[in-house]
């Protein structure tokens, strides 16, 4: 069974320090919420941005998004070995049960998040999203993996293939993704850290070879 983190994820709703910013007010009034029910978004905050700390790499939904459909409808999912985290820059870990679909549609991904801050599970009776209060070594924990990786792009160099067949020698091992545009991680966690090409590669490129090379060394 493998573990997939994408961890600091920058997937938040909108700061109380921007809320009245008026690319926030607008935004949300536009879509019938209130400022404080909505996530942030680079490509609708960019201004209110340049007033958070770390506001050049805040506001990037679209990263966990892209993520988590290639993760969640790949084969290794579909053959039930895959478990996959999310874990945000404000210390939320969200549980995604393997059935769990996401909308294709971005905007609707993003309602879905929205309602997931605001309720905590959806949808309610199911749970297949689930979110709780955690730090990524509590979360670590919680797995107990007997191998962790992180995903670097000063890591050791290991190619794609060489990576997945290494993965089939663990039990459970977890891999963490960064889901966020530049620069390193914000949670400091023990692992190895491992770089798969010469040159930074994005959060999704990453998700889809770490998977598509290990199952095709555990299944094939």
């Amino acid at each position: 069974m493998l573990h997939l983190i994408i961890a600091d994820s920058e997937l938040e709703l909108v700061p109380e320090k921007i809320r009245d910013h008026p690319s926030v007010v607008n935004y949300a009034k536009r879509r019938g919420k209130k400022p404080d029910e909505v996530l942030l978004d680079s490509t609708y905050h960019h201004s209110a941005l340049r007033l958070l700390e770390d506001g050049e790499r805040r506001g990037r939904p679209d990263i966990v998004h892209l993520c988590l459909l290639n993760a969640l409808e790949s084969i290794l999912n579909k053959e039930g070995k895959l478990r996959v985290y999310v874990h945000t820059r404000n210390n939320e870990i969200i549980y995604i049960k393997p059935e769990t679909r996401l909308p294709r549609n971005y905007n609707r991904f993003v309602g879905l998040m929205e309602s997931l801050f605001k309720k905590k599970a959806v949808p309610e009776d199911l749970e297949l999203l689930k979110m709780e209060e955690g730090t990524l070594s509590e979360l670590l924990e919680e797995i107990g993996p007997d191998g962790v990786f992180i995903m670097h792009e000063n890591g050791t160099p290991v190619t794609p293939k060489k990576f997945g067949e290494r993965l089939v020698g663990y039990n459970s091992p977890a891999v963490i993704v960064g889901g966020f545009p530049h620069g390193d991680f914000l949670s400091v966690v023990e692992g190895e850290k491992i770089s798969i090409y010469k040159e930074p590669l994005m959060a999704w490129t990453i998700v889809n070879e770490v998977l598509v090379n290990y199952e095709a060394s555990l299944l094939w």
